[in-house]
């Protein structure tokens, strides 16, 4: 009975992963980045080179934010093994010690019973049923020995894939913000005033007042292009995890009629459709804000970036970048440790949208894709 009982917990014992596999995920990442690092050496002659470094960018992004979860996966599913092990000493020491037996014991001696020959049988007969199940216990516990030893030597081998990429990004996010300032093929609806903008924003105390102000400060303007994506498919401009809705109170109980968005540091931002720049740069106590257009009487505000591309009046085609969020790229060992990945610590910036239409605010979630889990 103590066999079978061994067994069944052998045989029953399924990983909590075993859907997924934490060691392809992170491989997978790496092929990720290692990708990136040639689409950022074949923008370097690409024709479009905003969109090609845009590109890259995103793909690093990408690669270092799977890599990020799969060595979070890899150190979880370590330490599930590892805690397995631990707890089933006893069990494992006796499943060697049974195997040991069955394999060291001559054949004569493994049918000798008290009860006789039909003793013998029936002994036998359970022997041959137990022992399938031992010989797959024994190669579970094999395979998990193993699977330990490779998650350990994929994190130590993960430094090198992390310096890599975090190096990449870096030069990659460079190279896009000269390109954004040397390009000239851009079309223009209107150009900008910067003594109009100037006083309009030293007259203004809110983000409401600036917006209706702004239809009110450009010379030479051409009708505007319609939006590129229907209300409710317009893709959200930086990868993140929503942390209020519209109309939410935060911590302070202020109430703002857009969402905000926790990025992590360094995230880039694009157009969410084909607009107008209407904005971009300092504004009140909001950081850097990019106010677009992408139809007549429709406004995408964008406030808390750290950088911003562009110039206003130009026409941006959709995913244009259009900025960079704050903070600083965090260090390999901080992302080895995994200590605050899968926790939402990692995304330590914040985005916040406005949607206005005709001069008033809407919920964002009417134009937006949002999803909650980013």
């Amino acid at each position: 009975m103590r066999w079978l009982a061994l067994v069944l917990w052998c045989l029953t014992a399924l990983p909590l992963a075993a859907q997924t596999d934490p060691a392809e995920a992170a491989r997978a990442a790496a092929r990720q980045i290692e990708a990136a690092a040639l689409s950022l050496q074949e923008a370097e002659s690409a024709r479009d080179r905003v969109r090609a470094l845009t590109e890259t960018v995103q793909a690093y992004e990408a690669g270092l934010a799977a890599m990020r979860d799969g060595l979070r996966r890899a150190a979880l599913r370590e330490a599930q093994l590892s805690r397995q092990l631990e707890a089933s000493e006893a069990e494992i020491a006796a499943l060697l010690g049974v195997l040991t037996t069955i394999g060291a014991a001559p054949a004569p001696v493994l049918m000798l019973h008290p009860g006789g020959p039909l003793g013998s049988a029936r002994s036998g007969m359970m022997l041959a049923q137990v022992t399938p199940g031992l010989n797959a216990a024994a190669e579970k516990l094999r395979l998990d020995l193993e699977e330990v030893r490779t998650l350990r030597l994929l994190q130590e081998d993960a430094a090198k894939t992390l310096e890599d990429g975090l190096a990449g990004v870096q030069a990659a996010r460079a190279e896009l913000s000269q390109a954004v300032a040397d390009r000239t093929d851009l079309p223009r609806r209107f150009t900008a005033d910067p003594m109009r903008t100037a006083i309009l924003i030293a007259s203004t105390e809110t983000l409401e007042g600036f917006a209706s102000g702004l239809a009110e400060i450009a010379e030479g303007e051409v009708a505007p292009t319609a939006a590129t994506a229907p209300k409710g498919e317009v893709p959200l401009p930086v990868q993140g995890v929503l942390l209020r809705r519209a109309g939410q109170a935060d911590a302070a109980g202020v109430v703002r009629p857009g969402i905000l968005l926790a990025t992590r540091p360094r995230a880039l931002v694009s157009a969410p459709a084909a607009a107008t720049i209407r904005y971009l740069g300092p504004l009140l106590d909001l950081g850097n804000v990019v106010i677009l257009e992408p139809q007549a009487d429709t406004l995408f505000i964008l406030s808390g970036l750290s950088e911003v591309f562009g110039e206003p009046g130009q026409v941006i085609p959709q995913g244009s970048p259009v900025g960079l969020m704050g903070g600083s790229d965090p260090e390999t060992g901080s992302i080895l440790s995994t200590s605050g990945e899968g926790t939402g610590t990692d995304r330590t910036e914040t985005l916040y949208i406005e949607v206005r239409e005709r001069n008033e605010p809407v919920d964002p979630a009417q134009w937006f894709r949002i999803d909650s889990n980013g």
